[in-house]
């Protein structure tokens, strides 16, 4: 069986079903990107490697339990998240924070991500029904309060937290658990 012709949405399906072609597809597909996206800060090849197998590691033990809907852009994040950890225990710490902010590429790389995240949100918006939609619009684009959404909406500030819960808890499974730091 080919699994090169699969979308990653396939894939994750066929992986929550324990598919051992289809985890070393998604393994053979983006090993060598996340690879370069970590050479590329920390400059050490064993490190990169380790990070990046404990990634799959963590992935086939968790595969059950896996909410992903940008494959790649999660485990872009899992790299970044595993590089953070190993560079607040690296000796070269000081080295590597120090040639970090010059790397063009990552950069750029980073600029793209942001960019395919603000695209998921979006998407992700537009599904919500009107309210929920118009209640979180106002918390995180125009930076209301919950009171200040009450007040405007004419609703309590508890339905606002309400509809903020269940928005945030749908979010957070269409992007897991990584991108809720930045929400």
């Amino acid at each position: 069986m080919s699994y090169n012709s699969y979308s990653d949405e396939e894939l994750l399906a066929l992986l929550k079903g324990s598919d051992e072609g289809a985890f070393a597809e998604i393994y053979n597909r983006y090993t060598e990107t996340l690879y370069r996206f970590a050479y590329n800060i920390l400059q050490d090849e064993n490190e990169c490697t380790d990070a990046i197998q404990e990634i799959f590691i963590w992935i086939w033990n968790n595969r059950q339990r896996l909410q992903i809907t940008a494959l790649k852009y999660y485990l872009l994040a899992a790299v970044k998240h595993k590089l953070a950890r190993a560079i607040r225990n690296s000796k070269r710490k000081d080295e590597i924070l120090a040639a970090y902010p010059i790397m063009t590429q990552s950069f750029t790389e980073e600029t793209l991500e942001l960019k395919e995240l603000k695209a998921i949100i979006s998407q992700f918006t537009e599904s919500l029904p009107p309210k929920a939609r118009r209640i979180f619009d106002l918390s995180r684009n125009k930076y209301l309060t919950n009171r200040e959404i009450s007040e405007q909406l004419g609703i309590s500030e508890k339905t606002v937290e309400n509809h903020m819960t269940i928005t945030l808890k749908k979010l957070k499974e269409t992007l897991g658990s990584f991108w809720m730091l930045f929400l």
